[in-house]
């Protein structure tokens, strides 16, 4: 099929005729991933994945397979995702569910992809920054992970361009959490940015964290030579949110992108999506990805 058409197109470009923008060969889609790929705390969840994989209608990977529908350039989607799958549960069952990595096949054309937060424990982390106090030790805990969550990425990347080696990896980051300084003044925010809660200094040694998973994924991006992969981030640079995330974080002045407090409400997904992002969030998530 691709020699096929690269064939065609050969003989219009002889003739003098441009290929019509309809005849954009379709792609073959797999969203693999944690938490951040499913869509934990953006609602409207396949069923049987509610409680567990926690699978979105929301989520980036879903939203761009839906853009790439509308454009009819969409040949099939695979979703996946689980919530807490580290590095390694993509090669194995995670939650009653086949490996996700079984999901690639030679023909697949874009692999969507985001883990690692749970190599490193971080949910564990924005637990006890909540609960307890996480600056100190246990930030310093989680920094010390960041190396070996790199490796793991990068292993990863490489194993899927094993099984599915014309396929274009694109690794989604993760972004920001929470402000890096006290609440603005004035502004309505979720009650996880009440007095007491999250201190300037959990935030602060929390952006460390933030900031240093986004290097290292950029790292691990870089150190898969040989594999068409590309890194796309929330941050524009490091440490530097895109205009489109900037005021959005958790008790900041714009409206949040992410799941605080609300997220323990009856009837919501309870403390899983608690730092997870939002119908919003995942949908300024899905414009970075350009294919």
């Amino acid at each position: 099929m691709r020699r096929t058409l690269v064939l065609a197109t050969v003989v219009l470009a002889a003739l003098g005729i441009a290929p019509a923008a309809h005849a954009t060969r379709s792609l073959d889609v797999v969203a693999l991933g944690d938490s951040y790929a499913s869509g934990t705390g953006a609602g409207a969840y396949h069923d049987g994945t509610a409680g567990n994989c926690w699978r979105s209608a929301n989520s980036y990977g879903e939203l761009v397979a839906a853009r790439l529908r509308s454009q009819h350039r969409l040949a099939s989607f695979t979703n996946a995702t689980c919530s807490g799958a580290a590095t390694a549960d993509l090669a194995r069952p995670f939650k009653d569910r086949p490996a996700q990595l079984d999901s690639l096949r030679p023909g697949t054309d874009l692999v969507l992809l985001t883990v690692g937060t749970n190599d490193i424990d971080y949910s564990s982390c924005g637990s006890l920054c909540v609960q307890a106090d996480c600056t100190g030790a246990p930030t310093a805990g989680i920094l010390a992970k960041l190396p070996a969550m790199g490796q793991n990425v990068t292993a990863l990347i490489r194993e899927i361009h094993v099984r599915s080696p014309y396929a274009r990896v694109v690794v989604v980051g993760h972004g920001r959490q929470v402000s890096t300084s006290d609440n603005p003044d004035g502004a309505t925010l979720d009650p996880i940015c009440g007095d007491g809660v999250l201190t300037t200094a959990e935030r602060r040694e929390g952006n460390q964290v933030a900031d240093g998973i986004d290097g290292t994924l950029r790292s691990a991006v870089a150190a898969a030579r040989g594999v068409n992969v590309q890194y796309v981030s929330p941050f524009a640079q490091p440490g530097v949110p895109r205009p489109a995330f900037e005021g959005h974080a958790l008790c900041e002045a714009g409206t949040p992108f992410l799941r605080g407090f609300d997220a323990l409400a009856p009837g919501q997904e309870g403390p899983e999506a608690v730092f997870h992002l939002n119908q919003d969030g995942q949908a300024a998530l899905a414009a970075l990805v350009r294919v």
